[in-house]
């Protein structure tokens, strides 16, 4: 009978920590979309809420981690139950990191806002929406424990590359063609380099849903060089 009620107790708890992590998983998400809407409207005051709000990540992800190490030191979990938190506890990890690259972005848009005739600034909603969707899924796989949705969400993260090579190429030549505007470009090069890391956080998340859910690390998959790390 105690073993039964210890065994209710820990899927409760598990349970309350995966519903924090959807919790951040969802405000990381719209930190993304909004941080994007802010620099396409030049919205500072949006911007301000963008990094603002990343206190409300931080502080979730503290309180899982603090949950999770309750769970494992009252409840000793078994081998697949202790992947269940172990991933929980990394996944809240990296999606607070998420949010920080969020805010990353909000905090350019004040030094952008007099650069509208940038042309590549166009490709960077496209990638933001790309790279919100890719978030969306792997946070979708964690709440299914879904191993065939989180390796694809991994084969997707070529999207993301793409779009950043693209964007790094279109600013390069921008950049020799109008010397005047190196600084602004610059700025979107870091925001681009941010939903670039955001969209690799998405896979590691996907990675670590796959191994609490098969016990397994994933096969190797291939991934493109970034042009800023061939450049390095």
């Amino acid at each position: 009978m105690a073993t039964g009620h210890i065994a209710r107790a820990f899927d409760h708890e598990l349970a309350e920590m995966r519903a924090l992590i959807a919790e951040m998983g969802g405000l990381a998400e719209a930190a993304i979309d909004g941080a994007v809407a802010a620099l396409t409207r030049r919205d500072i005051e949006a911007a301000a809420r963008i990094v603002e709000g990343d206190r409300r990540i931080d502080a979730l992800e503290a309180d899982i981690e603090r949950r999770a190490v309750r769970l494992i030191a009252l409840r000793a979990p078994a081998a697949d139950d202790l992947r269940e938190v172990l991933a929980a506890l990394k996944i809240a990890g990296v999606v607070e990191r998420m949010g920080d690259y969020a805010k990353n972005i909000g905090k350019r848009v004040p030094l952008l806002t007099e650069s509208r005739g940038i042309e590549p600034l166009a490709i960077l909603p496209a990638m933001g929406r790309a790279t919100s969707e890719i978030v969306h899924a792997a946070l979708d796989a964690f709440a299914a424990r879904d191993a065939a949705a989180a390796e694809r969400v991994c084969r997707s993260d070529a999207q993301i590359d793409d779009f950043y090579n693209s964007l790094f190429r279109a600013l390069l030549t921008y950049m020799m063609e109008n010397p005047h505007h190196i600084t602004a470009s610059a700025h979107l090069l870091f925001i681009a380099k941010n939903l670039e890391r955001i969209g690799d956080h998405a896979t590691n998340v996907a990675e670590m849903v796959y191994f609490a859910a098969t016990g397994e690390q994933m096969g190797e998959r291939t991934r493109g060089t970034d042009m800023l790390s061939a450049e390095a």
